[in-house]
């Protein structure tokens, strides 16, 4: 299944518990069609939230749009296709 890098820029930093409930909400409304798999947080210098970068395995980009739309409160900049590339590839 193709993957994809969704963004989320938070307008004002968030505490990583206050996240908390964004995530379940994120899991919960996953599908077959597009699962979110795991996230990088960036944090400014007082361990908060300033974005998110998601990797989601999908079958298409409004495969994930789809899911998000149930969850106005997480803003989103985009969704990218997304290619991993690992170090030890690079050996």
């Amino acid at each position: 299944m193709p993957k994809f890098l969704a963004v989320h820029p938070f307008p004002k930093p968030v505490p990583v518990k206050e996240g908390t409930p964004l995530a379940k909400k994120v899991k919960a409304n996953s599908t077959l069609d597009a699962y979110w798999v795991r996230s990088w947080a960036q944090l400014n210098e007082k361990g908060d939230v300033v974005k998110l970068f998601c990797e989601w395995n999908a079958k298409d980009m409004a495969a994930i749009h789809k899911v998000l739309a149930k969850i106005p409160e997480l803003p989103c900049e985009g969704v990218y296709p997304l290619a991993i590339l690992d170090c030890e590839d690079y050996r």
